[in-house]
């Protein structure tokens, strides 16, 4: 996050975003604090803020510390944000990176509604975004750096493992 944040076009919007409170959050603490924009929790508003954003030029960070609750955003990511360019003949091509993870599970298991995983899911209903699984601790870097370099006209959503804080 601090290569990201050393981009003046970037933002980080979402819930503990500029406080404490998810393993996600720890990840954000040597960003620029002008970079960090706290919301209410209203998973679909913080969605549309990001495409918004995206539209004028800058580089959302939508940061959704569970898919669980990505879910409540999928009307602006699958209606909107999948389809600016074919809506606009490709007018318009926001870049918003989603950042979001599999709920940890280890060592207490937080019960169903935090431990989903719908990539697969959303890779079917949004042909238009990268949808990238990170697997290995390796692989982090150079998906947010291709996130953030990419001149496609693509939007990237990443998904973070929450039990791999701790273990890798």
């Amino acid at each position: 996050m601090d290569y990201l944040g050393k981009d003046p076009r970037v933002i980080f919007i979402g819930q503990a975003v500029a406080c404490p409170g998810t393993a996600m959050s720890t990840t954000l603490k040597d960003v620029a604090k002008d970079q960090l924009l706290e919301l209410p929790v209203d998973e679909d508003m913080q969605m549309g803020m990001a495409n918004g954003l995206a539209i004028e030029g800058r580089i959302p960070v939508s940061i959704f510390p569970r898919w669980n609750f990505l879910v409540l955003a999928l009307n602006q990511i699958v209606n909107h944000l999948d389809k600016f360019s074919l809506l606009s003949t490709d007018c318009y091509r926001p870049k918003v990176i989603i950042r979001t993870g599999i709920g940890s599970q280890r060592p207490m298991h937080p019960q169903f509604q935090h431990v989903g995983d719908y990539t697969e899911a959303v890779q079917m209903m949004c042909p238009n975004i990268d949808v990238i699984r990170l697997e290995e601790a390796a692989d982090i870097f150079p998906a947010y750096q291709k996130a953030l370099e990419r001149n496609d006209g693509k939007s990237t959503l990443l998904v973070e493992y929450g039990d791999y804080y701790s273990e890798k």
